[in-house]
């Protein structure tokens, strides 16, 4: 009896010990402040910029760094402030603008122990953070590489138009220009392999002459281009060069299947869906311009010889172009909607501001050939010496606008279509995070800076599910100032644990903590890094 007299004296000491240990980290637990209240409050969105700022902790607290992380990733410290027991009174700073800013802090609770986070407000709308910086731009490849592109559309609608025009529309030699476009073309060609394998590789052009450059240009799509093209340039030339009128014929009319062909089979246009119906209006745009700018050197020659020969062609074409022109702007405007799909992106991409240049000298080029069709060609065809003149002046005109507008069309070469740039956008970012007890699939959707949703698969390490009574997402940017912004999240029928709504400020690369609460007394904590694109 005295014996379990003593055990029972020793437990009740244990537990007492035990108790006022617990109550001990207990009320160690409870002296660390934390954030009841902000102003505005966190993932606010407001018509106007704040008037105040305020942070309200459980507890009074001592600031240390108190900073505004503005739309543009500059960061404002916040020095004007005043401290009303546990609320913080922070002086708005001037000129906030639209976009999402970050209130971050950090501050010193009555135990001693610094806390920190961060909450964010949006003016206007949530914006997508400022763009990052991207990789160094090597300017003499990139002008080796549209000037390239320029002469090989050159060869081909100047070149191989020409010769095909020449066979079937004016009768007679093909002209030297049309000749000399056709061998630009060729060598052009041949020279973008090399060109597009340097930038397949990041190489520099003093790299042109290394074999590997060549060989990682033709791996690429557009090494299909290249052969198909090539042949095409090959039979003009033979074309242009045979005293038959049948294989003459015959030889300009593989070469303008062939070149027209050649661009339907690498570029933006051709890789976009539906490619049944991509692929066919490439090479009907090709086919059709080949045709009309094909004409206008011959045009030109026979307008200088023979006026009964340059009566005859002019007839002939302006009886075509018709045809050839309501082809060519459908196919167009077809393979414009596919590639910029939302009008705004016309003025909020490179591609879209290309296509305007473009558009804007095709209608100039459109008034010329108005200006030919129905007030030169007339008078022209009936001989009229000052009217010939005229219109060949006219044609030369033509000329310098197709060239333009060549130039214009080669800048699409760099600038990504918003049909692109949408599919990419909308990619998630993603990473896998495996501890000792648990591991978890995460991914932020969309993967750029903007609001966001973020989801995760928390698993135990034999990739059963994790039974969890909450999951805290926790983003933090140290590089960029911002401190800790924490996220619950909330269990989906299909047992994702999900965040949506959230808003992250800037691009680059974050620290991602998953508080996973297993019981009362468990808690497990998960940390990667995650980036995210402009």
């Amino acid at each position: 009896m005295l014996a379990w007299n003593r055990s029972l004296g020793r437990s009740g000491i244990l537990a007492l010990l035990a108790g006022l240990l617990w109550c001990c980290l207990a009320g160690m637990a409870m002296a660390h402040a934390s954030l009841t209240g902000a102003v505005p409050p966190d993932g606010a969105v407001m018509g106007a910029p704040p008037k105040t700022l305020s942070l309200s902790f459980s507890e009074p607290v001592s600031p240390l760094v108190l900073k505004l992380i503005r739309p543009d990733g500059q960061a404002t410290a916040l020095d004007d402030f005043i401290l009303r027991d546990t609320t913080l009174d922070i002086t708005t700073p001037d000129g906030l603008g639209a976009g999402t800013h970050v209130l971050t802090w950090r501050v010193v609770s009555e135990d001693g122990h610094p806390v920190a986070g961060s909450t964010i407000f949006s003016i206007g709308a949530p914006s997508k953070g400022p763009q990052a910086e991207g990789a160094p731009i090597d300017w003499p490849l990139r002008s080796a590489l549209w000037l390239a592109r320029i002469a090989m559309y050159v060869g081909l609608f100047f070149g191989i138009g020409g010769v095909f025009v020449t066979r079937w529309l004016t009768p007679g030699e093909t002209p030297r220009l049309a000749r000399a476009a056709t061998l630009l073309g060729l060598v052009a060609t041949a020279l973008s392999l090399g060109l597009q394998g340097l930038d397949a590789l990041g190489a520099p052009l003093a790299a042109l002459f290394d074999p590997a450059v060549w060989k990682a240009g033709f791996a690429t799509s557009f090494g299909a281009t290249v052969v198909v093209l090539s042949a095409g340039f090959c039979l003009a030339v033979a074309a242009a060069r045979s005293g038959s009128a049948a294989l003459g014929r015959a030889a300009s009319l593989m070469a303008l299947l062939a070149g027209s062909g050649a661009l339907a089979l690498s570029g933006h246009a051709s890789a976009a869906a539906p490619q049944w119906l991509t692929r066919p209006a490439v090479f009907v745009h090709a086919i059709t311009i080949a045709i009309w700018i094909g004409a206008l050197l011959p045009l030109a020659a026979a307008l200088r010889g023979d006026p009964d020969v340059g009566r005859q062609a002019l007839g002939r074409f302006f009886r075509l172009i018709p045809l050839c022109v309501a082809l060519l702007v459908l196919a167009g405007l077809l393979l414009a909607a596919i590639q910029v799909r939302d009008p705004a992106a016309l003025l909020s991409t490179a591609y879209g501001k290309v296509l305007l240049a473009k558009g804007a000298l095709l209608a100039v080029l459109f008034g010329v050939v108005a200006l030919n069709r129905w007030i030169l060609t007339g008078p022209a065809a009936e001989g009229d010496c000052k009217a010939v003149r005229r219109l060949r002046k006219s044609i030369a005109v033509e000329i310098l606008i197709v060239v333009a507008v060549l130039a214009a069309a080669s800048a699409w070469r760099f600038t990504p279509p918003p049909r692109a740039l949408a599919v990419t956008a909308a990619q998630p970012a993603s990473v896998h995070i495996h501890a000792d007890k648990a591991m978890a699939q995460v991914a932020i959707t969309p993967g750029h800076a903007g609001p966001v949703a973020i989801s995760a698969v928390v698993l135990s390490p034999d990739f059963s599910p994790l039974a969890a009574k909450d999951v805290t997402f926790v983003l933090s940017n140290a590089q960029a100032g911002i401190e800790p912004m924490r996220r619950k999240a909330a269990l989906q029928a299909d047992g994702t644990w999900l965040a949506s709504d959230v808003v992250v400020p800037l691009a680059g690369q974050w620290q991602l903590r998953i508080d996973i609460l297993i019981s009362d007394f468990e808690l497990l904590r998960l940390q990667d890094a995650i980036t995210l694109r402009p």
